[in-house]
């Protein structure tokens, strides 16, 4: 039953994404009065299933952020996909085209937070101390450390740290569990790749990580929302080498 589904919404959202339609021909109006639109009533078992099907597929394309859609080419789409007719994008096309308009509909719900991003950053980086490198990422040195430097992202590291949202609620810290711990820096976010390689051991850097160089559109777990810019506080105790 899921994969009829998942066939079903696919084409259909894709094909209501890209098909053209023609434009109508205005014609004068032959009625000053409105109508109401005739109720369909489920006469079969057919009615029944099918009407069944729409609002479900009606209910999963709500949950997706997407506020309208083509209905009349969403039907198209799901029946020719249901009747093995001529599909005009093909699986390729039709992928790429759900995947902008989910990540475009998401996008929208966390305005916000991409808002308060940009203009915290933009604030933060005229404060004495901060400084900003090219990709965006934003530090301020807390204590200047006189160790090693980590050579490349693939060299492993202990630390110390602690992370915060703009808003200043804190969602980890090693801190608070008593015990640092070992990474290797690809296997990390972006933005710590990046910033521990700057850190020479013995030293702790506050980081400003745009949303791009953190989590990005997704997030992380309940407490780091999409598009968060996030703010660290991490102490290198140590480069372990490769």
């Amino acid at each position: 039953m899921k994969k009829i589904f998942l066939t079903i919404f696919v084409s259909g959202i894709a094909i209501s994404s890209f098909a053209q339609t023609k434009k109508p021909v205005a014609k004068k109006p032959v009625a000053t009065t409105k109508t109401a639109a005739t109720p369909i009533v489920l006469k079969s078992a057919l009615d029944s299933v099918s009407y069944a099907f729409g609002s479900s597929i009606g209910a999963s394309l709500k949950t997706t952020g997407l506020s309208t859609m083509n209905y009349d080419v969403l039907l198209k789409g799901l029946k020719d996909a249901f009747t093995n007719g001529k599909l005009i994008l093909n699986q390729q096309q039709a992928q790429q085209c759900i995947n902008e308009a989910l990540t475009n509909a998401n996008k929208s719900k966390f305005t916000g937070n991409i808002t308060e991003g940009k203009t915290f950053l933009e604030q933060n980086k005229k404060r004495a101390g901060v400084k900003t490198t090219a990709s965006g990422l934003q530090y301020e040195v807390l204590t200047a450390g006189t160790g090693v430097k980590p050579t490349s992202a693939t060299d492993s590291v202990l630390v110390h740290y602690k992370g915060t949202l703009l808003s200043g609620k804190q969602f980890d810290s090693s801190y608070d569990r008593g015990e640092p711990i070992t990474f290797t820096l690809n296997q990390v976010i972006k933005g710590w790749t990046e910033g521990v390689q700057l850190m020479n051991a013995g030293s702790k850097y506050k980081f400003f990580v745009p949303y791009d160089l953190a989590y990005g559109e997704r997030g992380y777990g309940p407490d780091i929302p999409p598009y968060s810019t996030l703010v660290f506080e991490i102490e290198l105790l140590k480069v372990n080498g490769k």
